[in-house]
C-alpha cells in the first residue's frame, strides 16, 4: 500500500511542478526526453509542456510506441523527419521488432510531419479521415510554420498524409495485443484519435485529454461537443492508465479535472457573462485563476475565453 500512496503523490507532484522553464532533458537526442516504459510493453517519450521551439525541436507532445511481440506500433509521427528518426533510434535500443504501423493522433504538425521519415521506410500510416483531410488541405502551411521555428532541424521533412484511414474504429491484431484505434467523437481537433488497449487497461488518449498544460481551444473547436465526448464514450472506457497528448502519464481523475472540468468551468463563466449582457472585450478577463498553475496559461487563457464567448454567443 505504501508504494501505491507514493505513486499517487508523485502523479500530483508532477502535475503541480510541470514547467516551461525546464531545460531539455535529453540533450544528446533530438527528443526532449528519453522514452519511459509506462506499463510493460508501452513506452512514451514525454514532450515539453510548452509551445514548440528550436530548443525542444518541436517535441512538445507525447510520442508513444507499443511493443506487441510481432512488431511495433508508433503513436504520432513526430514534428519532423529528424525527430521521427530520433524516436526510431530509441525504439531500436528497446527491441529488434520492426515498426509496422504509425498512428497519427490528429492532423497537427507534431502528430504528422514526421510521417515522411516513416513512409520512406515503407511503414503504413493510419489516421482518421478528418485528420487526413486537414493534412491534405493545410499541410503545406503547417510545414512552413514548423520550418520557421525549427530552421535546420526541418531538413528532410515533407508533408505525407496517412495512407490508411478509418471513420469510427479500427482494430489491430498484432503479436500478443489487440489495439483499438477509436474516434469517439468531436473534441479538441478534427480527427482526434484514442488508442485503447483493453487487455492492459491503458488509453493513449491524444488531445482529448490534458492535465499539466492548459487545453488549447481553437476557432473550430466545439467545446460542448468536447465535453460530451469526454464525459460520455471516453470516460466510459474506464481506463486505469492514461497517456495524454501532452504531459506525464496519469489517470482518469486527473485528466477529467483539467480537461472536462476546466471547459465546463469556463463555459459556465462565459455563459453568466453573456447572460449579464457582457461583451467580447470583457469576456477575455473572466476569472480563470483556478487554472493559472497550468503550463501555457499565459499563452492560452484569454484566447480560450474569447473563443468560447464566440461559440456560446450563438448557442
Amino acid at each position: 500500500m505504501r508504494f501505491v500512496v507514493l505513486g499517487a503523490a508523485a502523479l500530483v507532484a508532477q502535475s503541480v511542478s510541470a514547467s516551461e522553464d525546464i531545460a531539455d532533458k535529453y540533450p544528446q537526442s533530438e527528443l526532449y526526453d528519453k522514452p519511459v516504459e509506462v506499463i510493460p510493453h508501452v513506452f512514451s517519450a514525454i514532450g515539453a509542456t510548452a509551445p514548440p521551439t528550436y530548443e525542444n525541436s518541436g517535441h512538445n507532445n507525447n510520442l508513444s510506441f507499443i511493443v506487441t511481440g510481432d512488431g511495433v506500433i508508433v503513436i504520432n509521427g513526430g514534428a519532423s523527419a529528424r525527430l521521427a528518426a530520433a524516436l526510431h533510434d530509441e525504439i531500436k535500443a528497446v527491441t529488434d521488432q520492426p515498426v509496422k504501423l504509425v498512428i497519427n493522433e490528429n492532423g497537427q504538425g507534431h502528430a504528422m510531419l514526421g510521417n515522411s521519415y516513416w513512409a520512406g521506410l515503407g511503414v503504413d500510416i493510419l489516421a482518421h479521415e478528418d485528420a487526413i483531410a486537414e493534412v491534405t488541405e493545410n499541410g503545406h502551411f503547417i510545414l512552413e510554420g514548423m520550418k520557421r521555428y525549427n530552421r535546420d532541424k526541418a531538413e528532410g521533412t515533407e508533408v505525407v498524409p496517412a495512407n490508411l484511414s478509418f471513420s469510427d474504429k479500427h482494430v489491430i491484431e498484432m503479436g500478443d495485443v489487440t489495439v483499438e484505434v477509436l474516434h469517439l467523437g468531436p473534441a479538441h481537433d478534427p480527427g482526434d484519435v484514442q488508442v485503447w488497449i483493453p487487455q492492459w487497461d491503458i488509453v493513449i488518449a491524444g488531445d482529448i485529454a490534458f492535465h499539466e498544460r492548459m487545453p488549447p481551444i481553437f476557432p473550430h473547436t466545439c467545446t460542448s461537443c468536447w465535453v460530451e465526448t469526454f464525459d460520455g464514450p471516453f470516460t466510459d472506457l474506464n481506463a486505469t492508465y492514461v497517456i495524454p497528448g501532452h504531459g506525464h502519464p496519469t489517470n482518469m481523475a486527473q485528466v477529467t479535472r483539467y480537461t472536462s472540468d476546466y471547459i465546463k468551468d469556463l463555459r459556465a463563466k462565459i455563459g453568466a457573462h453573456i447572460d449579464d449582457g457582457g461583451e467580447l472585450s470583457e469576456a477575455y478577463y473572466v476569472d480563470q485563476s483556478n487554472w493559472q498553475h497550468l503550463d501555457t496559461f499565459e499563452e492560452l487563457a484569454t484566447k480560450n475565453a474569447g473563443r468560447v464567448f464566440e461559440e456560446m454567443e450563438w448557442e
